[in-house]
C-alpha cells in the first residue's frame, strides 16, 4: 500500500474525523479532527488497530470483513469508543465505513452524533434563514411601490380638503404610510449594505457597544467585561460587528427591566479562543468565542425557537428585527449566532473564524 502523505492531504479539510486502516483494521493514517476525536497522536499510532478504539471491536472487526470481501460500497452504524483513559463513559459515534482507492485501504469516518446533531440544526437554519430573507426581499419591495402611492394620494386629497378635521385623517395616512416605509427600510438595509472588511480588534468593538449601553442605561446596569486579549485581530466589518452585538445587547438590557430597578441588572461580554470549530460543514482551526450574556428573566418560551425570525419580538413595541439584522451580519462573517436563554440567565454566543 503507498503510504504517500500527500494522498490524504485533502482529508485534514473534513470537518470529520477521518481514518485510513488496511483490511487488517490497522491504522494507517487519520486526520486532525480524528486526532482530536480519538485523543490519539498519527505519530503513535500507525499499524495500531482501530478495533482497539472501540467499546465493542467486534461490530467493527466484522465490518472490516465484509468490506475485504466487497459485501457493501458503504456501511453506516452507530459504536461506543473509548476514551482515552480506556473508560468506558464514552461518545457515542456514528462510523461511516466505504472502500478507499487501493484495494487495500478502508476510510472509517468517525462523526459524534451530538455533531451530527449540531450540523443538522445548522444546516436546517442556514435554509430557513435563506428563505427568510428573500420572502423578506420580495414582500418589502411589494409593500414599498403601494405605500409611495397610498401617501402621494393622501397628500393630494389633504391640498383638496378645507376641513380641518378630515385633514387630520390624511395626515393619519400619510403618518402610518412613513411608519411601514420606515419598517420596510429597516427589512432591506441587510441588503442593501455593502459587507466591507479590515482589520478589526473585537475588544474595541465590545469597548464602543459598552459605551453606548451605559449611556442609554445609566442607572442599575453593570456591563462586566471578561476579556482574553491575547485574540489576534482578523478580517472583518467592524461596523458591522458593532451592530450585532449591540443589538443583543439592547435587547438584554430592555428585559433586565425589574433588574435595574433594583440595582442588580448585568450584562457581561465574554472573549475566548475556540479551536477545531465546525461551521455551517467547514472545520475551523480557530474561532473568535463571544458571548453577551445576562441575568434577566430569560426569552419566553413561546418565541425561544424562534428568536432570530424577523418581525419576533417578546416585548411590547418590538419591531422583532434586531436579532435578524445581527443573525444576517454574523452570517456575513462566515459564523454562527446562537441562543440558551433560562430564567436568570440568558446567553447568546457568536462563533467566527480566526483561522
Amino acid at each position: 500500500m503507498s503510504m504517500n502523505p500527500q494522498r490524504y492531504a485533502s482529508f485534514e479539510w473534513l470537518a470529520t474525523g477521518v481514518v485510513v486502516v488496511n483490511l487488517a483494521g490497522q491504522i494507517q493514517h487519520l486526520n486532525a479532527a480524528a486526532e482530536d476525536l480519538l485523543g490519539l497522536s498519527r505519530r503513535h499510532v500507525i499499524g495500531v488497530p482501530l478495533a482497539k478504539c472501540f467499546v465493542d471491536p467486534l461490530a467493527f472487526e466484522q465490518a472490516m470483513e465484509g468490506a475485504a470481501r466487497a459485501e457493501f460500497a458503504v456501511l453506516r452504524y452507530d459504536a461506543y469508543l473509548l476514551s482515552s483513559d480506556d473508560e468506558e463513559e464514552a461518545a457515542l459515534t456514528h462510523v461511516v465505513i466505504a472502500p478507499g482507492e487501493e484495494r487495500d485501504e478502508v476510510v472509517v469516518e468517525l462523526l459524534m452524533l451530538e455533531q451530527r446533531s449540531r450540523q443538522q440544526r445548522e444546516t436546517r437554519l442556514f435554509d430557513q434563514v435563506q428563505a427568510n430573507k428573500e420572502l423578506i426581499r420580495q414582500l418589502a419591495h411589494e409593500i414599498k411601490n403601494p405605500l409611495g402611492g397610498i401617501r402621494g394620494a393622501a397628500q393630494l386629497l389633504q391640498m383638496d380638503l378645507e376641513s380641518k378635521e378630515l385633514r387630520d385623517y390624511t395626515q393619519v395616512i400619510i403618518h402610518e404610510a412613513d411608519r411601514l416605509q420606515a419598517l420596510v427600510d429597516r427589512l432591506l438595509a441587510p441588503h442593501r449594505k455593502p459587507h466591507v472588511p479590515a482589520q478589526v480588534n473585537i475588544h474595541e468593538v465590545l469597548e464602543r457597544v459598552r459605551t453606548l449601553v451605559l449611556a442609554e442605561y445609566s442607572q442599575g446596569l453593570k456591563v462586566v467585561r471578561d476579556y482574553d486579549t491575547s485574540i489576534p485581530e482578523f478580517q472583518g466589518d467592524k461596523e458591522q460587528l458593532i451592530q450585532v452585538v449591540l443589538n443583543v445587547a439592547q435587547n438584554a438590557a430592555q428585559a433586565l427591566v425589574a433588574e435595574r430597578a433594583a440595582g442588580c441588572a448585568e450584562i457581561t461580554l465574554r472573549t475566548r479562543v475556540a479551536r477545531q470549530v465546525t461551521m455551517a460543514g467547514v472545520r475551523h482551526k480557530l474561532a473568535l468565542e463571544l458571548h453577551v450574556s445576562d441575568n434577566g428573566p430569560g426569552i419566553p418560551d413561546a418565541i425561544s425557537d424562534r428568536v432570530f425570525y424577523p418581525l419576533v419580538s417578546g416585548r411590547e413595541g418590538g419591531t422583532g428585527l434586531g436579532l435578524t439584522l445581527a443573525q444576517t451580519f454574523v452570517q456575513q462573517h462566515q459564523g454562527l449566532i446562537e441562543c440558551n436563554s433560562q430564567a436568570g440567565r440568558t446567553d447568546f454566543r457568536i462563533l467566527i473564524p480566526l483561522l
